[in-house]
C-alpha cells in the first residue's frame, strides 16, 4: 500500500476544521454585530453567556475539533514516518473522519445529543483502534 494514502483523510479532516472554522464566524459575527453589545463588553464568557445555540453550537465542535482529531494527526504521523500504513489504518483514518464530519453536521445544525454521542463513539472506536494497532506493532 502507499504510505501517502493515509494523507488523504488526515487533510479532509483539516479542511473538515477549516470549514467549521468558517461556518462558525459566519454564524458569531452576525450574532456580535446585531448584538448592540459594546466591544468591551464582549469577553469569552459573556459572549458564551449570550450566544444562542445556532451561534454557540458551531464554536462548541471547532474546540472538538482540537481534542480527539490531535490524536488522529499524531497517529498518522507515526503510522506514515514508521512506514506501518496498510490498508486497515487507512480504512479506520476514513471512518474517523467520516464520522468526524457527520458529528460536525449534527452538532452545527439541529445538535441531537445521543446521535451526536453514537457518531462520536464510532470515530473515537476508529482512531483507538489505530493507536492500538501501532502500539501492538511497536512491541
Amino acid at each position: 500500500m502507499e504510505q501517502s494514502a493515509i494523507f488523504e483523510p488526515f487533510l479532509a479532516t483539516l479542511l473538515l476544521t477549516l470549514l467549521v472554522w468558517v461556518y462558525m464566524y459566519g454564524r458569531r459575527l452576525p450574532f456580535i454585530f446585531s448584538s448592540g453589545l459594546d466591544p468591551r463588553q464582549m469577553t469569552p464568557l459573556e459572549l458564551a453567556r449570550l450566544s444562542p445555540p445556532q451561534v454557540s453550537n458551531p464554536s462548541d465542535n471547532l474546540k472538538n475539533l482540537f481534542e480527539l482529531p490531535t490524536v488522529f494527526y499524531a497517529v498518522v504521523l507515526y503510522l506514515h514516518a514508521g512506514g506501518q500504513v496498510d490498508a486497515i489504518h487507512v480504512g479506520a483514518a476514513w471512518v474517523f473522519f467520516a464520522f468526524r464530519a457527520m458529528h460536525s453536521v449534527v452538532h452545527c445544525t439541529f445538535n441531537f445529543i445521543p446521535l451526536r454521542f453514537v457518531l462520536y463513539v464510532t470515530s473515537a472506536a476508529a482512531v483507538w483502534s489505530m493507536v492500538l494497532r501501532a502500539a501492538w506493532a511497536a512491541v
